[in-house]
């Protein structure tokens, strides 16, 4: 059904009524911090053992990795044996000065040291790409990365070329603010698949306003919609650097004195999105990979989420 039927459109704005007045619960505190560098901190997400450590996207909040009482990928690996502990990136502004390798650099690699002990990495999205470039540059127990792009230059022609018309629009004014907003960047999201934008809010409307699956959705919108803006230095490395000339892909990402590889000799795992328009299975690293049925967020917060919750006990407890 296209996104100009009426009947859609009609229904989708209904959804968008109802989630306009819909009662939201109220948010749960923060996780106890257990260190922190600049505005960057580790939180304590339960359990207990060695170390599992969550590297979330600088782009959104880390929450989707802990998104309520019963959809939380950081509780689920407490349960499995591990200490888990969520990255929580912090203030833009306490990072501006920062590119992407410069997150890596300055923030994981000091945070990771404090811990005193090789951890399982965990990344997801543009944070599994982070990851690996850490476990280039500091021991690591093993990685892990979800939805992860590493060859940039196996996006759709079409992505690429969207990002790019977003940049050259808002590039002078992200230099002048020293940092990309957030509502630029979703807007490039939207534009991935706008009948799913529609489509979404129809399906809303039918929802009991009281039920977990509405909250879970109102929970899922505001994440979408909430985050940090990009620092200037990380949005130009992101656009120009890594989607632009697939530094990462092609050997030549430089994350401290040399070029960040994905062929690492720890163990790893790597787990991709069988529909994900955010970072295409065919962008992950190359090799063995394991797909999952679902869509970048879905596999995280989905029904999917079961799959990768087996993947990851697997890969996280090989002696049981």
């Amino acid at each position: 059904m296209s996104s100009r039927d009426p009947q859609l459109a009609a229904e989708a704005l209904e959804g968008l009524r109802a989630y306009e007045h819909a009662r939201r619960r109220e948010r749960r505190p923060a996780k106890p911090e257990v260190a922190r560098v600049r505005g960057a901190a580790l939180r304590d997400h339960g359990g207990s053992g060695k170390v599992a450590l969550f590297v979330p996207s600088l782009i959104n909040p880390p929450r989707i990795l802990d998104l309520d009482e019963h959809v939380s990928l950081t509780a689920a690996v407490a349960r499995m044996g591990r200490r888990s502990l969520l990255l929580d990136w912090g203030k833009a502004d306490e990072r501006g000065d920062l590119s992407v390798a410069g997150h890596v650099e300055e923030l994981l690699l000091p945070l990771l040291r404090s811990i005193g002990q090789p951890v399982a990495l965990i990344g997801y999205c543009l944070g599994g790409t982070m990851a690996i470039a850490a476990a280039n540059l500091v021991a690591v127990e093993r990685l892990a990365t979800l939805a992860a792009p590493w060859h940039f230059a196996r996006y759709p022609e079409a992505s690429k070329r969207a990002l790019q018309d977003m940049w050259r629009h808002s590039e002078a004014a992200a230099n002048a603010l020293g940092a990309l907003p957030m509502e630029v960047l979703q807007a490039a999201f939207w534009s991935l698949d706008p009948e799913r934008t529609v489509r979404k809010f129809a399906d809303f409307g039918l929802l009991d306003p009281a039920s977990d699956d509405a909250q879970r959705f109102l929970e899922l919108e505001e994440w979408a919609n909430e985050g940090e803006p990009l620092p200037y230095p990380a949005a130009k490395e992101l656009v120009e650097d890594l989607f632009g000339k697939d530094l990462p892909g092609s050997g030549r990402w430089m994350c401290g004195a040399s070029a960040a590889s994905d062929r690492l000799c720890v163990p790893s795992l790597h787990l991709t999105a069988e529909r994900d328009l955010i970072a295409p299975p065919q962008t992950a690293v190359s090799g063995d990979v394991i797909a999952i049925p679902s869509g970048h967020v879905g596999m995280i917060v989905g029904s999917a989420r079961a799959r990768l919750h087996e993947e990851l006990e697997a890969f996280l407890t090989p002696c049981r």
